[in-house]
């Protein structure tokens, strides 16, 4: 249809969605850009679409000396010789990846090959890389020829824009990108997330699949606007279709039996069929809907699974640790919460945690009800999470993302620390997680100037933390949590005399320094039964630990 299908089967492409009018675009404006992305203003022309594609592509700074058409041309026929290109044997970092033809003709579906093949003589530094078959067989549909392609899919890999993140390119960015969209599916998708829970023995092996369902599974003019977006908003806009995909699938999907062998299979074949439920438009809608952290703070919690795996020496694809296994039941013993109930939580923290085994550092039973002694056996651990059971049988918790000995930073007075990382949760009667909420001191509430006066400002306590790289506490910004005054703190808070923890929805959490008496707080416009009695007896308070599983 133009010169830029040498490739494409029209036969097999819905051609009555383009349009003829071979309109031009001259915006640069990138919020304007951003709109037109987003509203699929070039999606309809084949030829405006490969055009916009050129010049934004042409726009990645890269490294100086990056491969260009010239190189392809040059080294192709040294490198593929004679062999037919469905021969070709494609290279590990791909991982046996699927290479969707996406509407491409024969010549297509071989071009593929032969341009993996010479990206991976120019690029050895590449050691894991399952995105690259798709990224290339889209762009062939809008590439002149095959070195116009290549060149285009070079510029990609050889962005040095450190803001700019766009394809993974080694098994320790995947991998921190799989946990990143396990943490944000905990945060914004938690029906679905509760879902994969109860269904799949290891989560974080679901959510790996997470860039398959965008590059392989998702059909071609689903990718394509995608892509579109992608081109133009960098990586941030991926971790939002996912998230999007899988809460339509929770939508589809919820009330229908599912095997825990299969979960992986479905969501695949949902992701391929999307089309008998989704449109593209309604699914970037709803990408687009979701409040997301900033594309500061997915970089930092990026950042902060990335040195968890570091640390723990997984730099490489190996076999995948079960998460769920980090809570051993032949180690395991609580006088609070069973195994299951442990695992449970496990689900709930971030991902570069679950990684660890909980490891007890404080029980009343074993050290008695001393606060002194509750920091003494907390401090130098981060994160901690506290169990409590009352003795009315109800049992709550937290999960607590800062080392207890901040709260010395405040001296004699009360002082706020923790991150939005926090969370407190109820187990018995019911089982609820409530998350991210402003905690106060009722008796500084009481009293307006002293109000003003001990609780830090927000932004003062963001200042005096420390740096989020070093201690893994990323979702730094008081923006995020709309933070509202003066007599707002952070998430827990700690003196000789007693402790706070906030939680979700209003629910907070006091305990006394004898940990024989506790209180909650909570909002009465939320609808949620409050974290357990508003006033309450100790039975049993436990602290526990996360302990490197490869520690032993």
């Amino acid at each position: 249809m133009d010169e830029y299908s040498p490739f494409v089967d029209w036969d097999r492409m819905d051609v009555s969605a383009q349009s003829q009018d071979t309109k031009e675009l001259t915006c640069t404006d990138f919020h304007e850009l951003k709109q037109l992305a987003r509203q699929g203003y070039w999606a309809k022309n084949h030829s405006l679409r490969a055009k916009m594609y050129h010049k934004l592509i042409s726009n990645i700074p890269c490294r100086t000396v990056t491969p260009d058409a010239n190189v392809y041309r040059d080294i192709v026929v040294k490198i593929i010789g004679k062999r037919s290109s469905g021969s070709l044997p494609l290279p590990e970092f791909v991982d046996n990846s699927l290479i969707p033809t996406y509407c491409l003709n024969a010549e297509g579906v071989g071009a593929i090959r032969k341009i993996i093949l010479c990206i991976a003589n120019q690029f050895p530094d590449i050691s894991f890389c399952p995105a690259l078959p798709s990224v290339i067989a889209l762009l062939l549909h809008y590439s002149k020829d095959e070195a116009e392609c290549f060149e285009q899919v070079c510029r990609i890999l050889a962005c040095n824009d450190p803001s700019k993140r766009l394809i993974d390119q080694t098994f320790l960015a995947f991998e921190s990108s799989c946990m990143t969209f396990g943490d944000l599916v905990n945060k914004y998708c938690q029906a679905a997330h509760k879902l994969m829970v109860a269904v799949s023995e290891d989560v974080l092996e679901v959510y790996s699949d997470w860039q398959r369902w965008l590059f392989g599974e998702l059909p071609m003019a689903y990718i394509a606007r995608v892509f579109d977006v992608f081109l133009v908003e960098g990586y941030k806009v991926l971790y939002r279709v996912a998230l999007a995909l899988l809460k339509f699938f929770h939508k589809v999907r919820a009330g229908q039996p599912m095997e825990s062998d299969s979960i992986q299979q479905d969501i695949r074949a949902f992701v391929r069929d999307i089309a008998k439920s989704v449109s593209p438009e309604r699914l970037l809608e709803k990408a687009f809907a979701i409040r997301l952290f900033s594309r500061k703070e997915i970089q930092l919690l990026q950042m902060a699974n990335e040195k968890a795996l570091q640390q723990k020496g997984i730099t490489v694809k190996q076999k995948r640790q079960n998460v769920h296994l980090a809570v051993h039941a032949e180690n395991f013993k609580s006088e609070i919460v069973s195994v299951k109930e442990m695992r449970d939580i496990w689900s709930w923290i971030p991902e570069r945690f679950a990684l660890c085994q909980p490891l007890l550092l404080f029980t009343t039973l074993e050290h008695g009800c001393s606060l002194s002694r509750f920091y003494s056996h907390s401090e130098g651990h981060e994160p901690t999470l506290l169990l409590i059971k009352t003795t009315a049988k109800e049992v709550c918790g937290a999960y607590l993302s800062t080392d207890w000995s901040e709260r010395r930073r405040g001296g004699n007075k009360l002082s706020f620390f923790g991150t939005g990382e926090c969370f407190v949760f109820r187990l018995q009667p019911e089982v609820e997680r409530y998350e991210w909420v402003i905690i106060k001191h009722p008796e500084l509430a009481s009293t307006g100037s002293e109000t003003e006066n001990h609780a830090q400002p927000a932004s003062s306590t963001l200042s005096s933390s420390s740096n989020p790289s070093d201690r893994l506490s990323p979702f730094l910004a008081a923006r995020h949590f709309n933070l509202p005054s003066k007599t707002a703190s952070m998430f827990m808070a700690g003196s000789s005399e007693c402790i706070i923890v906030g939680g979700g929805d209003g629910q907070a959490l006091y305990l006394d320094a004898d940990l024989n008496h506790g209180r909650t707080s909570h909002c009465n416009t939320f609808n949620n039964q409050p974290l357990c009695s508003e006033s309450f007896q100790i039975s049993i308070l436990e602290v526990w630990g996360f302990r490197d599983t490869m520690s032993g």
